[in-house]
């Protein structure tokens, strides 16, 4: 489980990055450097990285489902994620 303090920093650049997205666009395309660099460094939505809504691991994050694989691996088997179930040939 991670700390709570990383979590709350993830969901803190998100709202960063959500409220600075029209201006950093308009400064991109308008070429202007100089201000982007003005700009808070968490705004940038490269800084942001994914994490399982789950447990906040920040590891082996499942895109498709938005938790770690361990989580998945969980559901799964508990029958919590409609349409997966375990493969058997």
């Amino acid at each position: 489980m991670a700390k709570e303090s990383m979590k709350a920093r993830e969901v803190k650049r998100a709202k960063l990055c959500a409220k600075y997205a029209e201006k950093r666009k308009a400064l991109k395309e308008a070429g202007d450097y100089a201000a982007l660099d003005l700009l808070p460094k968490n705004a940038s939505p490269v800084r942001q990285h994914n994490r399982c809504s789950l447990t906040g691991r920040p590891k082996g994050y499942m895109r498709v489902f938005g938790i770690s694989r361990i989580q998945f691996r969980e559901m799964a088997s508990n029958g919590l994620i409609p349409g997966v179930r375990k493969a058997s040939w």
